[in-house]
């Protein structure tokens, strides 16, 4: 079969033929429909060597939905033909958090030579991919495959995030979500979905503020010397309960503290390398409460999948054939992907 596969640290994957994957034990082996092209995917090809514990080679891609094929003699919660999305992070397997479905959070995350599909272990740009164990797939019945892919990364990661900030978005508050592209447009649709919060959207791109307005945001608007402001307006001058920064840029952390009220709450789950300077006294609010969410557990994939069956939330996706991955890969690096970039088999 055909897969994407990466080679060497810092240089562009290769497409190669490689042996068919055979389940063994628990293993079930699912034919891929689609898989969603990452930004963590750029990150990944451009490490330095020795940056991530992965052994070369691999098959990249850690979105993955489709159909499964084969069955280890094993496998258990599984059957041939069931529509599934992969639950992107695979931890160690016997931890107390892997046991509820909290891979994200493994205990033995630092000691393993993987993180999931297509993060050192072989994922979804190919024609098929192997999971582990059945505990790893979520149903997705008739969600179109090109759909359900993103939402176990982009959807997943976006909804884990505004659950940890749901306590405090109740009626009358408002949230900023900065950087509205891949995981930021189906954030301000959860937000809408499964909150009171109004919500402000903030990016560097016009065509991104037309996406979060086409996903539900209350205002838009550009990154400017006074957007600080402008935010604050729209909040009567109080400031925002909560903000979820998708950049991560020392301009972007600093825009978010000039922009929440006393006790407000800050998610980062961009990584755009900025820095944010804790001091007390200092200029973060009083009451400022800081978190840095990672993806999500499996019980909320299914929750994600379940908004998007039920037409809560919609991922805004550009299709590319897996023969093309180069060119998807090329404009995510160049940001003119709009939404979430998506490989489906040839």
């Amino acid at each position: 079969m055909r897969a994407l596969r990466l080679t060497a640290w810092g240089e562009p994957p290769t497409t190669a033929e490689v042996e068919r994957p055979v389940p063994r034990g628990a293993e079930v082996l699912v034919r891929v429909e689609a898989t969603g092209l990452c930004h963590s995917d750029l990150h990944v090809m451009g490490a330095v060597p020795g940056a991530l514990p992965y052994r070369l080679p691999f098959t990249l891609g850690h979105e993955v939905a489709g159909r499964i094929a084969d069955l280890g003699s094993e496998a258990d919660g599984a059957r041939v033909g069931d529509r599934v999305v992969l639950y992107g992070p695979w931890g160690c397997g016997a931890c107390d958090r892997c046991a509820t479905g909290r891979d994200n959070y493994c205990d033995r995350r630092d000691t393993l030579a993987w993180h999931g599909a297509g993060l050192g272990r072989d994922g979804g740009m190919a024609e098929y991919v192997l999971a582990p164990s059945a505990r790893h797939l979520v149903p997705i019945d008739d969600l179109p495959a090109d759909q359900a892919a993103p939402l176990s990364d982009a959807g997943l990661t976006s909804y884990h995030a505004v659950a940890g900030l749901r306590h405090t978005l109740g009626k009358g508050t408002t949230t900023a979500v900065i950087g509205v592209g891949g995981l930021g447009h189906l954030a301000v649709q959860t937000l809408r979905a499964t909150t009171e919060s109004r919500v402000l959207a903030v990016d560097v791109r016009e065509d991104a503020l037309a996406l979060a307005d086409r996903s539900g945001a209350d205002f838009g608007t550009l990154v400017r010397a006074d957007t600080a402001q402008v935010l604050r307006a729209r909040t009567g001058g109080t400031g925002v309960d909560a903000v979820l920064d998708f950049v991560g840029t020392t301009q972007t952390l600093e825009l978010a503290v000039g922009v929440l009220r006393p006790g407000g709450e800050l998610a980062v789950v961009g990584s755009g390398g900025g820095r944010l300077a804790v001091s007390k006294p200092g200029v973060l609010p009083p009451g400022f409460k800081f978190s840095l969410p990672f993806w999500g557990t499996r019980p909320e994939l299914a929750e994600v999948v379940a908004l998007a069956r039920s037409g809560a939330i919609h991922v805004e996706t550009e299709r590319f054939p897996l023969s093309a991955a180069s060119e998807a890969i090329d404009r995510l690096r160049r940001g003119r992907v709009r939404g979430r970039a998506v490989l489906v088999p040839d």
